[in-house]
């Protein structure tokens, strides 16, 4: 079937994070919000009618995982991303940043070291240091060519201090997809410093410009028996609400001590609804992901050029994975603070601060691509408003 994603929405009254906790996060309702990671539109249709007849069962008890759960989520990895997972090294998990929370927890010592590359997805830092860790920065470098790049020295020295590094694959927010040299190289310095490695693939279903993701676990041998991933459909299929992921573990020990953890606080069951979502988008998911993919391109497109002609002090680029844009706004001359009261006050965008991905960042905003065209049209519109009266 054909899916219409200019289709507006209208999620201000479905108690959507995005809509209802624009007064909290930005002091006012009246932004046009771009900022959490979820997109809004519909998802697939086969998840809906499976929602639909799951709901209208009326009896939703405590719900057996089967093993067609893991078998789905399985055979997409392998039709997507050519990854054979052995299933019994699997677990549920509520959500990726939850599983990010609890390995930091049990695969680090106490006040232990977290290596993590800058800009980042936030939780990064805020799971690390909830659980009493220390966060260690390697910094990507901006080149002159406006590309971000490794810097590999830095990245080997903070190495011999870490204990567990946090690696995003693809990258949020910079939208990168890593190619095999840069991964190999990165897995085998970790092997040579005995660092375990949490590879967070959240965004490789979402990937552009004839990118291939490559999962990290599939390198080698040695490189999977270092290494924890962890994906979901939840950005993928925008289910993020019924909060359901999946784990990887290297062997049976790490699976059984994460496992354990869970089991301890009795969460160890898919809600009713997320088993049922996650089961039929593994299974039947491929045509609506086949047309977002395109639209969402498109999307990021329209941004760039956007800006290159009316906007040239923002400068931006087409993501290759994700549907997250990273905006460089420094030529606006403008602190954090003022940039975060601009965009809100003037522009009336609702965006992420920059600094949040990098701490030590200045001038760089968050913006999520992922809704109809007609919104983004007039993001951009008041974005051109607010700058040319500065």
């Amino acid at each position: 079937m054909t899916y219409n994603f200019d289709a507006i929405i209208d999620r201000s009254g479905n108690r959507a994070a995005k809509y209802d906790e624009r007064k909290k996060k930005f002091g006012t309702d009246d932004v046009i919000p771009l900022w959490i990671a979820d997109m809004d539109f519909k998802t697939a249709h086969p998840i809906i009618d499976a929602l639909k007849s799951r709901a209208e069962e009326g009896l939703w008890g405590y719900t057996a995982r089967p093993d067609s759960y893991f078998a789905a989520i399985c055979d997409w990895q392998k039709r997507r991303n050519n990854w054979e997972i052995d299933a019994s090294l699997m677990s549920w998990s509520l959500g990726v940043v939850q599983s990010i929370s609890a390995c930091v927890k049990l695969f680090t010592p106490e006040g232990g070291n977290v290596l993590i590359q800058t800009p980042v997805y936030s939780e990064f830092y805020d799971m690390t240091e909830a659980a009493n860790r220390n966060v260690i920065e390697n910094a990507f470098v901006l080149g002159d060519d406006d590309k971000w790049t490794i810097d590999w020295d830095d990245f080997e020295a903070k190495l011999q201090q870490a204990d567990l590094f946090l690696l995003c694959s693809p990258h949020n927010p910079l939208g990168l997809v890593w190619e095999r040299d840069d991964l190999e190289k990165m897995m085998k310095l970790c092997l040579k410093y005995h660092v375990l490695v949490l590879s967070d693939e959240i965004h490789s279903d979402l990937i552009f410009h004839g990118k291939t993701h490559l999962p990290t676990a599939t390198l080698s041998p040695e490189i999977a028996a270092n290494t924890i991933s962890c994906f979901s459909g939840t950005k993928t299929f925008n289910l993020a609400g019924l909060q359901a992921s999946a784990v990887v573990f290297p062997d049976q020990h790490t699976k059984k001590v994460y496992d354990q953890f869970w089991h301890n606080m009795d969460i160890h069951r898919n809600n009713a609804f997320s088993l049922t979502a996650m089961e039929a988008a593994f299974t039947h998911g491929d045509e609506w992901l086949g047309q977002l993919l395109p639209y969402l391109s498109n999307n990021f497109d329209y941004v760039v050029d956007y800006c290159e002609k009316n906007i040239p002090q923002i400068k931006t680029f087409a993501p290759d994975a994700t549907y997250l844009m990273w905006l460089d706004c420094r030529a606006l001359g403008m602190n954090n603070q003022e940039l975060h009261d601009f965009m809100i006050e003037k522009a009336g965008l609702g965006l992420n601060d920059g600094c949040s991905f990098g701490r030590s960042l200045e001038g760089f905003m968050r913006l999520n691509a992922a809704c109809p065209r007609s919104v983004l049209i007039q993001a951009m519109h008041q974005l051109y408003v607010a700058v040319q009266a500065l």
